[in-house]
């Protein structure tokens, strides 16, 4: 990463300064050359972030107007500064991916995914569902594994995980994926409830995390509606009585 480098070189400057021309010790010109760096390396990497962010938030106004090819090319213009910041290449790639996975353009962003920040959990889900749907259930598994390492708090990621195994016809290992979520989020209801449905070989729910589990495009929305409007009105009959 170039701030890295610049970083370094001019903290090598700095102590042959201190220590050939100043006459300095070395005890002395190390840790004000190790403060040079530091120095140098928080200064840059904040600079480029706001450049990056600057983008990152262009592009968000882009989408929100519904500007999706031009919120895309906004974020292009990001994947540059990938050489100075460590993680900015694939958080912009991660960007890039999920909006083309929820445009539903999978081959498009199937690249992106695959080169996305793995602590992206919704954009390594995308990924691993996107295996799932090329029959790579062992680079499914392995992205799902990664991802659950990168973000093991969330519970549709874990839901999803079980989801996608029991898809692939893996319900066993659907329950113990569930059951190790339960152990990083103890008490969770959507975990738990999807846990006791598979026990009682029951269909797992996962419309309760409405639009977070629409955008993996594993369940249609009108299918999700039926669902809510039949528990609406299963709820309205025990109220009648």
């Amino acid at each position: 990463m170039y701030n890295l480098l610049i970083s370094a070189v001019t903290a090598v400057v700095a102590f042959l300064v201190l220590k050939l021309v100043a006459g300095l010790s070395v005890w002395i010109a190390m840790p004000v050359s190790l403060a040079v760096f530091l120095g140098a390396f928080y200064s840059l990497s904040r600079f480029i972030m706001k450049k990056v962010m600057e983008i990152v938030e262009t592009a968000s106004r882009d989408l929100q107007a519904q500007r999706v090819d031009k919120a895309i090319k906004v974020l292009h213009s990001a994947l540059p500064y990938g050489k100075w910041q460590i993680y900015v290449d694939g958080q912009i790639n991660a960007q890039i991916g999920m909006i083309y996975y929820m445009k539903r353009d999978f081959g498009a962003a199937f690249p992106y995914l695959e080169k996305g920040f793995f602590k992206n959990w919704v954009a390594m889900g995308m990924l691993a569902v996107t295996y799932m749907k090329r029959n790579r259930k062992d680079k499914m598994i392995q992205t799902f594994e990664k991802a659950v390492q990168g973000s093991p708090k969330e519970s549709l990621l874990w839901n999803l995980y079980a989801y996608c195994l029991v898809e692939t016809g893996d319900a066993e290992k659907a329950k113990e994926t569930l059951e190790k979520g339960l152990k990083k989020m103890p008490g969770d209801e959507k975990l738990t409830a999807n846990l006791e449905a598979l026990r009682e070989g029951k269909k797992m729910k996962m419309k309760n995390y409405g639009e977070m589990w629409l955008q993996f495009h594993l369940e249609k929305p009108g299918a999700v509606m039926k669902q809510q409007a039949a528990a609406m009105g299963m709820r309205r009959r025990i109220i009648r009585k």
